[in-house]
């Protein structure tokens, strides 16, 4: 019997584990950290042995295939000893992949993951597709093909989990754009992140379809630099094109083969301009799935959003705030200012991820009125924005308070840190749940 070890226990670690278990390997799993208690009681119920609080190298270098966290690094000592014993090193959706013949639609990009993937998702449901929803959202997509069985899954990837892909296959790949992002993690080369998210292209054939933003010039020099076999379909709003996506005179339109839909873009649900871009993927991937147009118009017109993107809290005092806590980089919160119409107090800080601030400056300037940080180390803020810093917080109840005292009726205050959360928070999910519960109090 094979040996399978996972080396993370969160969300993806125990689904592969289970589906290891399933398929009838021996199976181990080993976590440096603290294991949640859900996922341990799920690990007692399917009686798979486990470790947490730190790695037994004995236990897992005997392994057959050793399953990797998206979280752990390949730097790590450990996986760097794994690969010099030619040991497989693999991630969970590479795994999962393995075992599921549903058609797989897969989506990445630094900014508009969540969101497309969601709106994809919702769409193929308003079709009565049997649907599923996973990768770096959602439930396990391995513990899905475990436990479930669905005809389509749709699947957020981020570069973390295309890195440890080598023979799975999107049918249906969408990359929204590519701008500096987790370069620590890629020794702080670019072409290293772009090759990452390239990976999503991997293996695809001439009947497959590769969906991509041709205003992101990053994906254009890089597609004119290789060879893909899939069929290429474009999203723009500088132009048209003949199949794709493309806005004029404020309709978006979507041609696929000979089959064509059109919407006015002030009816799509999501607002800014990069949500129009994430609408255009999202109906390029129903028109290849062949979704009925009506089915489309409404899903593009009810869609809620994702939380912690943008989000509207509340109005306190005739001041909006919103949390947009998952801007945990520059580009994205780049986008969040686009989209403000009203004076601003922008709420930045967290851990920095390699930052260049200089690509915001132009909307601060223009838009914002005082910036809050809400981070451990704030220097680089303080450098790149000089007075228009008006206070440092280390909690986010002190920070909500500190801008409820600048506003004035009319502002929006506007959590996009910019940064990711782990120097307060555990995730970017519990800065934005503090951020909210915080701004309820007021």
């Amino acid at each position: 019997m094979k040996r399978v070890v996972v080396l993370g226990g969160g969300e993806s670690g125990v689904g592969a584990a289970v589906l290891a278990k399933v398929k009838e390997f021996e199976v181990f799993l080993s976590d440096s950290g603290c294991l949640k208690d859900n996922f341990k009681a799920e690990l007692e119920k399917w009686g798979i042995p486990y470790e947490e609080g730190g790695h037994t190298k004995e236990k897992i270098v005997n392994a057959d295939i050793v399953i990797k966290s998206p979280g752990i690094p390949e730097t790590a000592p450990l996986i760097v000893e794994l690969h010099s014993m030619d040991k497989p090193v693999i991630s969970e959706i590479e795994f999962a992949g393995y075992y599921d013949t549903a058609k797989k639609i897969c989506i990445t990009g630094s900014n508009g993951k969540t969101t497309t993937t969601s709106l994809i998702f919702y769409l193929l449901q308003n079709a009565g597709l049997n649907v599923g929803l996973g990768g770096n959202i959602g439930k396990s997509y391995a513990y899905q093909v475990a436990t479930e069985k669905h005809d389509i899954y749709v699947l957020e990837l981020s570069s973390f989990q295309l890195d440890g892909m080598y023979d799975f296959k999107a049918d249906i790949a969408v990359l929204l754009n590519i701008t500096p992002d987790h370069l620590d993690r890629y020794d702080h080369k670019m072409q290293n992140y772009i090759n990452a998210k390239f990976r999503i292209t991997r293996n695809m054939k001439a009947e497959d379809c590769f969906i991509f933003c041709s205003d992101d010039e990053i994906t254009m020099g890089e597609l004119n630099r290789i060879i893909i076999q899939a069929k290429k379909l474009p999203f723009t709003q500088n132009g048209k094109v003949l199949q794709g996506a493309y806005v004029e005179e404020g309709r978006m339109n979507v041609r696929y083969g000979e089959s064509s839909f059109e919407i006015s873009v002030n009816d799509l649900s999501l607002e800014g301009r990069h949500n129009v871009y994430n609408s255009m993927a999202a109906a390029i991937a129903g028109k290849i799935m062949n979704i009925h147009n009506d089915t489309i118009r409404k899903s593009l017109m009810t869609f809620q959003g994702v939380e912690h993107r943008l989000e509207k809290v509340l109005s306190v005092g005739g001041v909006l705030y919103i949390n947009d806590s998952k801007a945990t980089n520059v580009n994205s919160t780049w986008y969040a200012l686009e989209s403000m119409t009203a004076p601003t107090i922008l709420i930045l800080g967290g851990k920095d991820k390699g930052n260049d601030y200089s690509e915001i400056a132009h909307l601060v300037e223009k838009k914002v009125k005082a910036i809050v940080c809400l981070g451990v180390d704030n220097t680089k803020i303080h450098a790149a924005f000089g007075d228009k810093v008006v206070a440092d917080t280390l909690s986010a109840e002190d920070c909500v308070k500190k801008c409820a005292q600048i506003a004035k009726p009319g502002d929006t205050v506007l959590l996009s840190p910019c940064c990711a959360s782990f120097d307060l928070f555990k995730s970017y999910e519990d800065r934005g749940k503090q951020f909210k519960d915080a701004v309820r109090k007021l």
